[in-house]
């Protein structure tokens, strides 16, 4: 069992769906206080809500020094410090190469890899002063590992975390702030939402387990990295995908 993270302070980016929502709410179930964060003050509200009165919400575009900043600060005013950072907000809008555009391109590194290096750099003030931190970097199989068609951009912006990451890790070790990366496969979300069952079935076969993961397996591995158990780790990502990148074909499924 981890040790008790109650009374913590934890930022999550991109709470207000999808992973970032089941993260923001893992960790208020663990007892931390909750900064959930979105571009929408009434989404990022409605998730502090679900969490209860040690939660807030707050809205910024992470993309941006002065959201990323003014996060920290209302973080720091509320709960007197930020002990850990889940960067986790992102896109994944699909166009092929010859269709993107400069502009399409840029908007997916900056909402995914820019606010990640915002993010972090906007908490350091607070975990310098605490003598400790842990950030918590949403990445993904997509990129550092696999590619999907459309997803070019998608894909820098992941495996782009991942050397972020492993250079962060090594500057902030000193400062008792380990960094670390939790990589997710195909999870279900509301953004599968009436996508039909014939293409999450496919989906399903490529998978070992034969399912979809769920937010909350992506959630406890965030709170792993986040807890006491795992202070001298960091430089490390975790794939979460249920085997999805192990076979070499379908000929390795088709075997089992």
């Amino acid at each position: 069992m981890l040790k008790s993270l109650q009374g913590k302070t934890v930022i999550v980016t991109g709470a207000s769906r999808g992973i970032g929502k089941g993260i923001a709410l893992r960790f208020g179930e663990a007892g931390l206080n909750v900064v959930a964060v979105s571009r929408s003050q009434s989404d990022a509200e409605a998730i502090a809500a679900l969490i209860g009165p040690n939660a807030i919400g707050f809205g910024a575009d992470v993309s941006t020094p002065e959201g990323c900043q003014a996060m920290a600060a209302a973080a720091v005013e509320r709960f007197g410090g930020i002990d850990v950072l889940c960067a986790n907000a992102g896109i994944f809008p699909a166009a092929k190469l010859g269709e993107m555009t400069a502009a399409d391109f840029d908007h997916v590194i900056n909402t995914n890899l820019r606010s990640t290096f915002l993010s972090v750099s906007a908490v350091l003030p607070a975990m310098t002063k605490a003598g400790q931190g842990r950030i918590v970097i949403t990445s993904s199989i997509t990129g550092p590992i696999t590619g999907f068609p459309g997803w070019s951009h998608y894909g820098a912006s992941k495996a782009g975390q991942l050397g972020f990451m492993r250079t962060a890790a090594i500057e902030l070790a000193p400062k008792n702030i380990t960094v670390n990366a939790v990589m997710p496969g195909n999870i279900f979300t509301e953004g599968l939402d009436g996508i039909g069952g014939d293409y999450i079935a496919k989906m399903e076969a490529s998978i070992p387990m034969r399912r979809l993961g769920v937010v909350a397996d992506i959630a406890n591995a965030a709170l792993f990295f986040a807890s006491e158990e795992a202070n001298y780790i960091t430089g490390q990502q975790i794939v979460v995908d249920g085997g999805q990148v192990l076979p070499e074909s379908m000929g390795a499924l088709e075997a089992m």
